[in-house]
């Protein structure tokens, strides 16, 4: 099967980019929504991410390779929600806003907005290379 692309929300002042970077691996558990924890369930080792900073930031910072998959999440007592674990690959030279991808027709379909509340989603192919594209760019403003 080939890559897969997803895009994972963590609140900054909770566990941001830097905080992964530190940890040099991290556990992504915690998500207590069906489908985005079904997302987690199908993410295969080699797998990559985008680190996206909800609530504060609201913008895709990085890129993050998934390094273990299958996992119970540690924070379930029962059993029942998945977990991965992710490693950082590198911070986008600029990081790409909501606000950018709101107002791009090219990502009008892009799971982030047409299902704003999921904290794993996924990333086609084509938005991956599109939204590396635009991390590449100067910011306007």
């Amino acid at each position: 099967m080939s890559k897969r692309y997803w895009l994972m929300k963590s609140e900054p002042d909770a566990y941001g980019w830097d905080d992964l970077v530190a940890e040099g691996e991290g556990t992504w558990d915690g998500v207590r929504n069906h489908r985005a924890a079904g997302n987690l369930r199908a993410m295969q080792v080699g797998d990559e991410a985008f680190f996206y900073h909800s609530n504060i930031g609201k913008e895709i910072v990085g890129v993050v390779t998934i390094s273990q998959a299958g996992l119970a999440d540690p924070t379930d007592p029962d059993g029942k929600w998945a977990a991965v674990k992710v490693k950082p690959v590198r911070k986008l030279s600029h990081p790409v806003t909501l606000k950018q991808i709101k107002a791009d027709p090219a990502l009008g379909e892009i799971e982030l907005v047409k299902l704003s509340r999921l904290s794993v989603a996924v990333i086609t192919p084509g938005e991956w290379e599109y939204i590396l594209a635009l991390s590449e760019a100067e910011p306007e403003g």
